[in-house]
């Protein structure tokens, strides 16, 4: 139940976050010039738009999402949410997210569908909303169903293959 409302609250930023200013923090990066650290809930547009974040492009360019995937979110996208944690510092929120949100917008799904919230490098978030989820590596992907969590795919999933992961949550 604490776990619904949670999500109910986040989904409520991130509708409020479309119309209005984004509600995150950014912080250097030290580890990376020119880099930045965005905790909070965050857009893709954020992602994007940040000039130092070529990974973003870089990731999407070759990818190819497996049917079992692309069919899945085309199948669910009215039914099912997402709830994304992922660190702008981690090479694999850099590697996954991107792709990410390219199968959701050739699958259909609308943005208004996926609240992505951005953690630390101790992976904490603004609101304690990554403790309370039980977030320990990023990204986590969570499928969320009338509020309700389905199921998560941490990281690369338990096979490698986090996008036949995330699919077969879907099915």
């Amino acid at each position: 139940m604490k776990k619904s409302i949670i999500f109910l609250s986040i989904l409520f930023c991130t509708d409020m976050t479309a119309t209005a200013q984004s509600t995150y923090t950014t912080m250097d990066d030290p580890s990376h010039a020119g880099g930045f650290i965005y905790n909070g809930v965050i857009t893709k547009y954020a992602l994007q738009n940040q000039p130092t974040f070529t990974w973003y492009a870089d990731n999407q360019k070759a990818y190819t999402a497996p049917a079992i995937l692309m069919e899945g979110m085309k199948a669910q996208k009215d039914a099912v949410s997402y709830l994304i944690f992922g660190g702008t510092w981690c090479g694999d929120t850099q590697n996954i997210l991107p792709k990410f949100f390219k199968t959701q917008e050739a699958a259909g799904v609308a943005d208004a569908k996926i609240s992505f919230i951005g953690v630390d490098r101790q992976k904490k978030s603004i609101g304690n909303l990554a403790s309370v989820m039980g977030i320990t590596n990023v990204p986590t992907i969570i499928v969320m169903k009338n509020g309700k969590e389905v199921g998560r795919v941490v990281e690369y999933g338990t096979t490698g293959k986090w996008d036949e992961e995330l699919g077969g949550l879907l099915k």
